[in-house]
């Protein structure tokens, strides 16, 4: 079976995503950093019939990252999708004022280079394959600045750039880079059926190519 690697699974949209891509046939490597969280959302889903494990590890600690990566991808299979997630620490969400270059490092850490991590640990695979899927999920910050969410402001358009140089790098070799740009809390964006239908953006955009940049709803109309 293929192999969806959910970095920054929870039970909402983590855990909505690996239903969707587990009705489909995929195995589901859970990560994130509590490994008992993730042994419950696993046995929720393996219950509901998705094959699925979880895996600890923190995008801020890059060789327990890449390590989950590798373990998954020996115990599920080649990952052929990743995800990353991650859901930012609010203590990113600093008045531009109140930012640090500390915080600013810890902010880019999370967002871009743990990705950069986490790409380096799946690619070479998807590349020999000649197929695969790397699915960003950020919020509105991502697009637009926000003076009083400075630490994603800063971090989250370093992770879109570095995404969108690989959808262009990667488009010829049948290898899809999307991202997903939320803006704002999804239970406040009045969607029809709520997380589920965030879940099945993420499908139809590792399924279908197309630019690297995909708004959820248009961004004057999010809610944070």
């Amino acid at each position: 079976m293929p192999t969806i690697a959910i970095i920054g699974a929870g039970p909402g949209l983590g855990a909505a995503v690996a239903r969707r891509f587990g009705a489909e046939g995929f195995s589901i490597a859970l990560i994130s950093r509590n490994q008992a969280t993730l042994d419950e959302l696993a046995a929720t889903l393996q219950a509901g019939g998705v094959a699925a494990r979880g895996y600890a590890a923190d995008v801020l600690d890059p060789e327990s990252l890449v390590a989950a990566l590798d373990r998954a991808a020996a115990e599920l299979g080649p990952i052929s999708v990743l995800q990353y997630s991650p859901l930012p620490s609010r203590t990113y969400l600093k008045p531009v004022l109140e930012l640090t270059p500390e915080l600013a490092a810890e902010a880019l850490q999370f967002s871009a280079l743990g990705l950069i991590h986490a790409v380096r640990a799946v690619l070479p695979a998807m590349r020999e394959a000649g197929e695969g899927s790397i699915l960003l999920v950020n919020g509105g910050t991502s697009v637009k600045a926000r003076a009083g969410f400075a630490g994603t402001s800063v971090a989250f358009p370093a992770e879109s750039a570095y995404g969108e140089m690989l959808h262009d790098a990667l488009q010829d070799e049948g290898i899809r880079v999307a991202q997903l740009v939320i803006p704002g809390a999804i239970p406040k964006l009045n969607l029809e059926n709520g997380i589920d239908d965030v879940a099945e953006r993420i499908w139809e955009l590792h399924g279908s190519a197309g630019p690297f940049r995909t708004m959820l709803i248009p961004l004057e109309e999010g809610r944070e």
